[in-house]
């Protein structure tokens, strides 16, 4: 690439062009414009590629030390990541389309940073009313209701069992504290379906982002004595429903492999529609 291309920090004067741009690509890129919506909530660093008369190409989001690559195909120059690009030696993760991550994870181990642990994901689109099929349980006994404050004590082993699942890499210890702060934002917003049977807790499912068209849905956990009953896919279709008749689209990613949940999502009318990856440092 030209030398005329370089990264620099965002300035004030970007967001209006970088907020088009993302716009202009949402669909592949839900959590990147989700992190950068909410980037004066945490600690967001946004650096920008430019090009002639200072066209912004591509961009790198930190947020907590998390880097979401947007390189729309870019062949990116080479990165200092020493200098300012990360504000602190440590980085929790690479996460975005695989084949740009890819290209994030070569740039870190010139500097001598190997992925501890990558997963695979395929990231899934819906955009119209889910398929409710003819296998949506009919359970007398189950409650889907928007969980309160009150419920945090009750929830809180089910937000901790999806981090453990599907969040945390291997090797990592669990810290009760963060999850139970992760679960009292979750609720806060109110984006959250939590499922009851008999005054119990046993599931939830919730929004993890918000972009500029649509709804980012993560969080889906179904307690392990309660599994195979129809309740994963009935908490998941009621509350879909309700995002998409806000005149939403709704995106998710989902493990490689996980089959199970794959068929459930494609069930429901989601259709693949990349390769994600989250790489752990």
């Amino acid at each position: 690439m030209s030398d005329c291309f370089y990264w620099r920090k965002i300035k004030k004067g970007d967001f209006n062009r970088v907020e088009k741009l993302l716009m202009d690509i949402e669909n592949d890129y839900v959590n990147a414009c989700a992190k950068f919506i909410a980037r004066e909530e945490v600690n967001t660093l946004i650096w920008v590629l430019c090009g002639k008369n200072d066209e912004i190409q591509a961009l790198l989001i930190n947020s907590k030390n998390n880097v979401l690559p947007v390189l729309r195909g870019v062949k990116i120059p080479a990165l200092d990541l020493k200098k300012s690009f990360l504000p602190s030696k440590k980085i929790h993760s690479a996460q975005g389309l695989k084949n740009e991550v890819v290209v994030l994870e070569g740039e870190l181990s010139k500097r001598g940073w190997k992925a501890k642990e990558i997963i695979d994901y395929e990231l899934m689109s819906l955009d119209s009313p889910p398929d409710k099929g003819k296998n949506l349980p009919d359970l007398s006994n189950l409650v889907l209701r928007t969980p309160v404050m009150t419920d945090i004590d009750a929830m809180a082993p089910l937000q901790a069992g999806y981090e453990k699942e599907e969040v945390l890499p291997k090797g990592s210890s669990l810290s009760p504290a963060a999850s139970r702060l992760n679960l009292l934002n979750i609720i806060a917003k109110g984006q959250v379906l939590a499922a009851e049977i008999d005054g119990r807790l046993i599931g939830k499912i919730n929004v993890s982002g918000v972009s500029f068209t649509r709804y980012q849905v993560g969080g889906v956990y179904v307690h392990p004595e309660f599994r195979g009953k129809g309740i994963g896919r009935r908490m998941a279709y009621e509350f879909i429903s309700s995002l998409i008749r806000e005149g939403r689209g709704v995106t998710l990613f989902v493990r490689k492999t996980n089959t199970s949940a794959r068929r459930l999502y494609s069930s429901l009318g989601f259709t693949a529609i990349n390769d994600y990856r989250i790489s752990y440092y």
